[in-house]
């Protein structure tokens, strides 16, 4: 019988990166992310994962890295990425289910997954699959949609809606998507394994007549001195968090980055436009130099 695993949100053909980014006065909330990112991730590493990379408007931004792994669920999404950074050794493309990663165990020492976790059903079974990917002393990045935030408090209060910000329920305004609270996120790290080491609340400011009003520089700064109140509370609708896999740090495992999301085998064969899992026979296909794990190929046994 066939696994079944959680609803993925698809991009897939989605205008998500020019019509929100390039086009949607969204440079504050962009720029104090880039702030937020820069204070959380090491300087240096090996081989970063970035979880829900999209079009890779993060991606530059992993300075300290000489590789970087950009995994998305959509196809069209990651060759905007392609046209943005190139193709080059530095960058490995890989569509794939967040929920079926399909790694070696204890390959990365970095993780990112920013703007992503609000797609999420099960955020605790993908946080699962996370942690086996990294090594012990890797480093996870998380940011996710805080349903405790100040505009929500307001309009519970003033009875403008009917959830409850302070539950810990996520609430899912709109198909798969999710504001989730803020103990109920470091709850789901600490069961899973991770150590909360950091909290930044971000974009303080992200109101449109505020944007419009006050200078753009200014609200950054603002923004990057408030960052530091996450420590204490979280009222933002964004909050950033760094935590650690609890142990030493290890070799990277040998024998390829890849494993068969269906039967755990690794390593895989590369064979032309296909990675097969000489395993349980199933291939994986390779497509304009994506990494395709999404379903097996046609062509597999």
């Amino acid at each position: 019988m066939k696994t079944q695993h959680p609803p993925v949100c698809d991009y897939e053909g989605s205008e998500y990166q020019a019509n929100f980014w390039d086009r949607g006065e969204r440079e504050y909330e962009d720029r104090v992310e880039a702030i937020a990112l820069r204070r959380l991730l090491p300087p240096s590493g090996r081989l970063l994962l970035e979880l829900g990379a999209g079009a890779g408007r993060n991606t530059p931004r992993y300075t300290g890295f000489p590789r970087i792994v950009l995994l998305d669920y959509s196809l069209s999404q990651l060759k905007l990425a392609q046209e943005r950074l190139g193709i080059s050794e530095r960058y490995i493309y890989v569509a794939a289910d967040v929920y079926r990663l399909p790694f070696t165990a204890g390959l990365f020492d970095a993780a990112t997954m920013i703007r992503t976790l609000h797609h999420l059903q099960e955020p605790a079974l993908a946080l699962e699959q996370v942690l086996k990917v990294l090594q012990p002393g890797a480093v996870f990045v998380l940011e996710y949609a805080n349903k405790r935030n100040l505009k929500a408090i307001l309009r519970y209060w003033q009875r403008k809606q009917s959830w409850n910000p302070f539950s810990l329920a996520p609430v899912e305004f709109a198909e798969l998507n999710f504001d989730f609270h803020p103990r109920a996120v470091r709850g789901w790290l600490s069961q899973t394994g991770f150590r909360l080491e950091r909290q930044l609340t971000v974009s303080h400011f992200r109101i449109a007549w505020m944007k419009r009003l006050f200078p753009l520089g200014l609200l950054v700064q603002l923004d990057a001195l408030f960052q530091w109140s996450g420590a204490w509370w979280q009222l933002t609708p964004s909050v950033f968090q760094r935590s650690i896999v609890p142990g030493e740090s290890i070799e990277m495992p040998s024998g390829g980055y890849f494993r068969c999301p269906e039967c755990s085998f690794h390593p895989l064969a590369e064979s032309g436009d296909r990675l097969d899992c000489p395993s349980c026979g199933r291939s994986w296909a390779i497509r304009d130099g994506i990494y395709d794990f999404r379903q097996p190929a046609e062509n597999s046994g």
